[in-house]
């Protein structure tokens, strides 16, 4: 009977818990309407109505409008060869660079980067595509290496509290995360400025162009939000735009907090959630469904060559989990991610190999065994940087395949 009696009271004492916690106003964050089914790639944001596309989706997403775009940029690049004096007939072998999410080991490929510079070899990037932590780098790697010293200080000069703050336990109740990325999104805002936003702007003139991928969540859809385009709008709040996107390429769901962007469809006001890129794919160059002879076609014909960085080991990490919950859910995720990260990988190889473009890809080694003491540990990072940093430096080996595939010969 007492036992009984002690159960109940547990159970009425947690319901007022509760309930006075709703009352003082531990309730879930609002938000407006979602864009309604169906209805995703028909919204827009107002003032900006080209600042991003679908790849996939009803009847395949809007793929023609990417082929669009692709034939928009080389006409830019003609205008400029021509200026030039060079024969705008013939687009030159160009280079594209893909960096893949992975969190602090986004320190890999900044240091990769900056080391690269050092070689006198790092090309420049026609195309620069960024998910979660790679979106934060890509910026950097599109404007070339006079954004080196800045990108050195943001993977190796900054805390754990330069990034998020903790919210505690109820965060899992009555929030959107667990931390709340305001400090991040003062990073953003410091290095992402007015001048960082007009380069971008004049290399988009010039046919070259910035993608930064991230998940809109209601949708279940990637998006790829076209930089370059939104910075020569020149449209009021474009800039406040880019750091919302920076910010939601990094948003880790359940760690941190979605990005709520505006939107109209039909005239009527919609929000969308937008979270972390990595969410659907880790790392994205273009979709397969991509028909390379009609670009040849329309005049797009040249040699490429993909750069692809990931921010990642490629081998599986070994840690001996407890029976509990969340270690379990915890390792299964990190164990998703990392098969998804390597299916991406394979995904753009068989691409590139089909339409004719040189696949060089870099990871983290086996070699490199410094242990992470914390989400975003400074020490850990700035030995990641120095380990890229010196691959880089010494002329990386790129893998002409995904790890584990080997070409059959005859």
């Amino acid at each position: 009977m007492r036992s009984g009696s002690r159960s109940g009271a547990s159970v009425a004492l947690f319901s007022l818990l509760t309930a006075m916690l709703m009352a003082t106003g531990c309730a879930s964050p609002t938000r407006a309407p979602a864009v309604p089914e169906g209805s995703a790639a028909y919204a827009v944001v107002p003032g900006i109505p080209d600042a991003r596309l679908r790849p996939v989706g009803p009847e395949g997403g809007q793929v023609d409008r990417l082929l669009d775009m692709a034939v928009e940029m080389a006409a830019r690049e003609r205008a400029v060869l021509a200026e030039n004096g060079e024969d705008p007939d013939f687009l030159p072998p160009t280079s594209f660079l893909a960096i893949s999410g992975g969190g602090e080991d986004g320190a890999f490929g900044a240091g990769l980067l900056v080391g690269w510079t050092e070689t006198g070899t790092r090309p420049e990037f026609q195309l620069v595509t960024g998910v979660s932590t790679g979106a934060l780098t890509a910026p950097f790697a599109f404007l070339g290496p006079d954004y080196d010293d800045e990108l050195e200080q943001v993977y190796t000069a900054l805390t754990p509290d330069d990034i998020f703050e903790e919210r505690g336990y109820l965060a899992a109740l009555f929030d959107d995360a667990m931390a709340d990325t305001s400090p991040l999104r003062g990073i953003i805002e410091r290095y992402a400025d007015e001048t960082m936003f007009r380069r971008i702007a004049e290399e988009h003139a010039k046919g070259r162009n910035l993608l930064i991928g991230t998940t809109d969540l209601d949708a279940r859809q990637p998006v790829v939000w076209n930089i370059g385009g939104i910075a020569a709008s020149g449209a009021p709040g474009a800039l406040s735009l880019f750091h919302d996107i920076l910010l939601a390429s990094a948003a880790m769901p359940g760690a941190f907090p979605p990005v709520m962007i505006d939107v109209e469809l039909n005239g009527a006001p919609y929000q969308e959630m937008h979270v972390d890129g990595g969410a659907i794919s880790q790392v994205f160059i273009y979709p397969p469904s991509v028909d390379v002879q009609a670009a040849t076609a329309r005049g797009l014909a040249r040699d490429r060559t993909l750069y692809v960085i990931r921010n990642a080991r490629t081998d599986p990490d070994w840690a001996s989990t407890e029976r509990q919950v969340i270690d379990i859910a915890g390792r299964a995720i990190s164990s998703l991610i990392q098969s998804q990260g390597i299916g991406d990988l394979y995904r753009i190889y068989l691409t590139t190999r089909r339409d004719g473009v040189d696949f060089n890809l870099a990871f983290i080694g086996e070699d490199f065994n410094v242990p992470l003491e914390e989400p975003f540990d400074p020490d850990y990072m700035q030995a990641l940087f120095d380990y890229g940093y010196a691959l880089g430096r010494a002329g990386y080996p790129w893998h002409g395949t995904p790890p584990g595939y080997h070409e059959l010969t005859n």
